[in-house]
């Protein structure tokens, strides 16, 4: 019998613990039981039998600033993840996102296991920022799998080839969900008001935005004591955002299946979001939203000039024009965030015209597309095969 596919998978943050699930999922469906998992992830991926040596939570940073600050661990957890590669001699290493940190393994990979074939699964947004780095990348890896349809024309050119699979968000399908079930576990008769808050999956972020999220929530339910609040905690920060709706004045229902939350979306009257691939699902489930976001000071100083986009939510970048509000760093205050929640809390007809945009907006975008996780597996096997 021959020895089983060893594939390295390498995720640092929730959203590529998501990827990174999938993918192993649609690799087992070609594979069976001649494929076999080793890397770093989190829960998603431990169920698909990736057991990661580390927690990824302590890597999920943003941030110029704030990745020197993490860097000694950072190097730390990349030169772990690169012994966990020499043990177990995979035969192919995917590293998806997180651009910091897989570089780091990228190029410790490089170096101590040359012949290795190295996969980028969602590459730096080169054309939005500092598009030195698609040469940075194509020297590092032999394929890039692209999420974007603007990435080739940035990397092809230094050679990296690359491979369209789509955005996975886009393929998401929201028609198994149920917002009446939701509504009915937290109580919330059919036309309540409801708001859904999504805080992010970053510490960092539960550090610097949670606060100004708490507030605005603080101010609707002061406006709206007939207000449903409920707030989604990703894996990677569940307890930290847990122990903080526990101290909240009022009462908030926290959810953590990620059923539950696609439930939420969908049964949501509005959210709060900051900004990142949940903008694009919740845009997909059918809620109006606004987002905010937040930046240290001097990574925003830093990262503003290098930022080419009007808009950092992608639907709001496809329609060039702010479908959904965006309040980002001085503007991203309590005040500015409740007004705008207000408005549509208060106006159906406001609700319904952002719904109509945002789903222009994704069908412009591509959305309905078969599941990227598919072209990925084959992607990968074509390049194991070559």
């Amino acid at each position: 019998m021959s020895q089983p596919l060893t594939v390295m998978l390498v995720a640092a943050e929730a959203s590529g613990d998501a990827l990174g699930a999938r993918l192993a999922q649609a690799l087992r469906r070609r594979l069976g039981e001649g494929v076999r998992f080793v890397g770093v992830g989190g829960p998603k991926m431990a169920a698909e039998g990736v057991a990661s040596p580390f927690d990824i939570g302590e890597l999920s940073v943003l941030g110029l600033v704030e990745g020197l600050m993490t860097w000694r661990k950072a190097v730390r957890r990349a030169n772990e993840t690169v012994e966990l590669a020499v043990r177990e001699q995979p035969d192919v290493a995917v590293l998806i996102d997180s651009w910091g940190f897989t570089l780091r393994v990228a190029t410790r990979l490089r170096k101590r296991l040359p012949g290795l074939k190295l996969v980028k699964y969602v590459g730096p947004q080169v054309w939005a920022s500092r598009p030195g780095r698609a040469k940075t990348l194509s020297a590092t890896v032999d394929l890039l799998l692209a999420t974007q349809p603007l990435d080739a024309p940035f990397y092809e050119p230094h050679g990296l080839p690359v491979v369209f699979v789509g955005n996975p968000a886009l393929a998401r399908d929201f028609s198994s969900t149920d917002g009446a079930r939701f509504r009915e576990a937290i109580g919330a008769g059919p036309d309540e008001p409801v708001l859904l808050v999504l805080p992010g999956s970053r510490p960092s972020e539960i550090q610097r935005i949670m606060p100004i999220f708490e507030d605005t929530v603080n101010r609707l339910k002061a406006a709206r004591p007939d207000l449903l609040v409920a707030v989604a905690a990703a894996g990677t920060v569940a307890d930290t955002v847990k122990a903080r709706v526990a101290g909240w004045p009022h009462r908030a229902h926290v959810i953590e299946d990620g059923g539950t939350k696609d439930d939420a979306m969908v049964g949501a009257t509005v959210a709060l979001a900051c900004s990142g691939t949940v903008t694009t699902e919740l845009a997909l489930a059918g809620c109006p939203m606004v987002v905010g976001y937040r930046l240290g000071g001097l990574t925003y100083a830093l990262l503003k000039p290098l930022f080419k986009p009007k808009w950092i939510t992608l639907f709001n970048i496809a329609a060039d024009r702010e479908v959904a509000p965006e309040f980002l760093q001085d503007l991203c205050t309590p005040e500015n965030l409740a007004e705008a929640l207000a408005w549509l809390l208060d106006d159906p007809t406001r609700r319904a015209s952002q719904i109509e945009g945002q789903f222009t907006a994704l069908d412009a975008m591509g959305r309905g597309i078969p599941d990227p996780s598919e072209a990925a597996a084959d992607a990968i096997l074509a390049l194991v095969n070559t």
